[in-house]
Parts: structure tokens; C-alpha cells; sequence
């Protein structure tokens, strides 16, 4: 079933006009179908805030759930805002206070850009860390994205990230750890997965909390895991929400920091991104700009749709049947009262009831 129009939000109108389905709310009241509430708590930065909004809502849209999707996008304090960006917020965003007494049934949570080398000493921090406390006791499961998940192993484990020695950046291949898990149902065992980030939580450091690892990579490392009891909190470092153009606007955007002087070296291409036609255009611009540099003459403007048409999208498809997988599982155990997580009869320590073997999946009881 659809998203439902249950607000003025812009996004909702941008959807329709791409072909997502949007169900408009008198409509929806006139449907004796179940509705599932979920929380996109967005911390992006300004200039990404829609992009992501609109990403995280088309997954959720996508989701082939017998149940009628009310989203409710939010933020906290401590984030830099805008005039601009404060005002839509205010005009389109659902206070904490109004989804605490309302209740939700599961909750997304984005990335955020930081300041600070250390988490806890951002100003959203004390507010993020209010949202995962009520939800850890409120909702039947978190979905964490990059950042997100990073502040969690914080939050939960007392683990801090570590610093990459360089940015990891492009669209990676992974394989699924436990195929069988109820999250990894119907998707191929390998599969790519876009990722942009200085930092990273290890594979060690997952184990060594006690978390199973559900799906990683030889070159990015582990892009997705779960709490002990298998679905509570689902960690994501990766990106599965990007658009086909994502990494490119983010090239785009390092390389206009080098005509600015905000960076010193030309940017790589985001690895295993570009095939040989986007390359050869992007490297012919950038012998461009260069040359152009020399001469002291103006900067060629940035081929951004030519090198657009020649990339492909290989982690659309993987990212919907993930994100169906744990609509459809939210679905099946939450109750129909959204402040109680679970419906009567589920083991909140193994909802989804599984069997564990020293705290790892064991894949032959699924």
C-alpha cells in the first residue's frame, strides 16, 4: 500500500510527480486497512535535508506491506539551521513531544554532520540520546543510518568509531553474512551498496558487543548488523537510500572546493562508480579545469548530466527488498496500540524468534 498525504509536506507532491503512489488522507480514512506509523528522524545537514527526507520515504513507499504508511519526519536541537531551513521544519516537521504522546511503531534515524572529534560533545547529542532512550523502550524496531549508527555503539556499547585513514567513498560489492535472517529474505547474497564516511565502526568492535553481523564488504567492511535479539536496533553504515546521482553531486561538490581553494588536491573519482565513459568525461574535465588553471582562465562549467547518463544504479533494488523485509516484520509483531512495541505473546529479548548459538544466528535453525 502507499504512502498516506497525512500532512502539507512537500515531499509528498515531489513523489507523486516521479510515479510513487501517494494516498491522499480523506481517502485513506475510508479504508479499512491498517495504517503503520514510522519516524524519520532527519539530522542531514541543510542542503540534504529534502534529498534525504524524500530517499528514506521512497524505500518506505516502495515496501509491497499490506498496511497504509503514515511517516512522520522530525528533528532535534543542537543541529546548525538556517532561516530558511528552521522555518520549513517548523512549518513541516512533527514535534518529539507530539510523537512521544501520539506513539510510532518503528523509527528511521539519518546521519548528521559533525564538528566535534568526539560524538558526545555535539549539541545534538544529549537530544538524539533522548529519542533512542524512549525508543528503545517504546518501539518495535530503529533502523540507523551512517552516523546514526556510529552515535549508537556509543550510546549503547560505550564504543567510539575509528578514523579511516582516507574518506571511503563509492558503491562497493557485499555479501550476505546470514542469508537466512528474516531481513536478508529474497535478496541476493551479494549485492553493492554505496558509501560515503571518514569513520567506521570495525567488525570487531560488532562482535565484541555482541552484535550479529548481517552483510559486509572486503574493501568497505561491515555495512549492516543487528542487536542481540535480532531486530530491535538495525545498524547500517552504508547508504542503500542514495539516489543514482548521490555520489556524483558529491564529487561535484569536492571538485567545486578545489576551484575554490577549500581543498588542495583535485578529488578521486568515488571508486567503482564511474564506469569508462563517466571517466573519460570526468578526467576530461578535470584536464580542463587544470589547463584552465594554468592560463588564469574561468573554469568550464561542471558536466554534471553527461557523466549522470552513463551511470548505473546496481544497490536500488537489494536496498527495497531490505527495507520491505523489515516493514514486513514490523508489520507482522507490533501492536495495534502505538505505544506498546510488540502485540501480547512476543519475547521482546527474540522477537522475531529465532535461535542463537553464543549469540550469533545460527543460520541452520531458520
Amino acid at each position: 500500500m502507499p504512502l498516506v498525504a497525512h500532512t502539507s509536506l512537500p515531499t509528498f507532491e515531489k513523489l507523486q510527480q516521479r510515479g510513487q503512489e501517494i494516498l491522499p488522507i480523506d481517502t485513506a480514512m475510508r479504508q479499512d486497512i491498517r495504517e503503520l506509523h514510522i519516524g524519520l528522524l532527519n539530522m542531514m545537514p541543510d542542503a540534504a535535508l529534502q534529498v534525504t527526507e524524500m530517499q528514506f520515504m521512497q524505500l518506505v513507499g516502495n515496501s509491497n506491506q499490506i498496511a497504509q504508511f503514515f511517516v512522520h519526519p522530525f528533528s532535534v536541537p543542537g543541529l546548525t539551521r538556517s532561516p530558511d531551513t528552521a522555518a520549513y521544519i517548523e512549518r513541516y516537521y512533527t514535534s518529539f513531544e507530539t510523537l512521544q504522546s501520539e506513539g510510532l511503531d518503528a523509527l528511521i534515524i539519518t546521519g548528521a554532520n559533525v564538528a566535534n572529534p568526539l560524538l558526545e560533545q555535539e549539541a545534538f547529542w544529549q537530544p538524539l540520546a533522548d529519542v533512542v532512550s524512549w525508543a528503545s523502550e517504546s518501539l518495535t524496531s530503529v533502523l540507523c543510518s551512517c552516523l546514526a549508527t556510529h552515535a549508537l555503539m556509543k550510546y549503547f556499547y560505550g564504543l567510539d568509531r575509528e578514523r579511516l585513514g582516507e574518506k571511503r567513498w563509492g558503491v562497493y560489492s557485499h555479501r550476505a553474512v546470514h542469508p537466512y535472517h528474516p531481513l536478508l529474505r529474497n535478496i541476493n547474497t551479494r549485492f553493492d551498496t554505496p558509501h560515503s564516511r571518514y569513520n567506521e565502526i570495525t567488525r570487531e568492535q560488532f562482535v565484541a558487543a555482541g552484535l550479529s553481523i548481517l552483510v559486509e564488504s572486503a574493501e568497505a567492511g561491515v555495512h549492516m548488523a543487528v542487536s542481540p535479539d535480532q531486530f530491535r536496533f538495525i545498524y547500517m553504515q552504508g547508504h542503500p537510500e542514495y539516489n543514482t546521482n548521490s555520489l556524483l553531486k558529491e564529487y561535484k561538490r569536492e571538485v567545486l572546493r578545489f576551484l575554490t581553494g577549500d581543498r588542495e588536491d583535485y578529488p578521486p573519482h568515488p571508486e567503482h562508480y564511474f564506469g569508462d565513459k563517466a571517466a573519460t568525461i570526468a578526467n576530461t574535465y578535470r584536464d580542463a579545469i587544470l589547463l584552465a588553471r594554468k592560463r588564469g582562465t574561468a573554469a568550464p562549467p561542471f558536466p554534471e548530466t553527461a557523466i549522470h547518463h552513463y551511470l548505473d544504479n546496481t544497490w536500488g533494488d537489494t536496498a527495497k527488498a531490505i527495507f520491505n523485509n523489515w516493514l514486513g516484520l514490523v508489520y507482522k509483531i507490533t501492536d495495534m496500540d502505538r505505544h506498546k512495541p510488540f502485540m501480547s505473546g512476543i519475547n521482546p529479548y527474540d522477537p522475531l524468534g529465532l535461535k542463537y548459538v553464543n549469540k550469533q544466528l545460527a543460520p541452520a535453525v531458520l
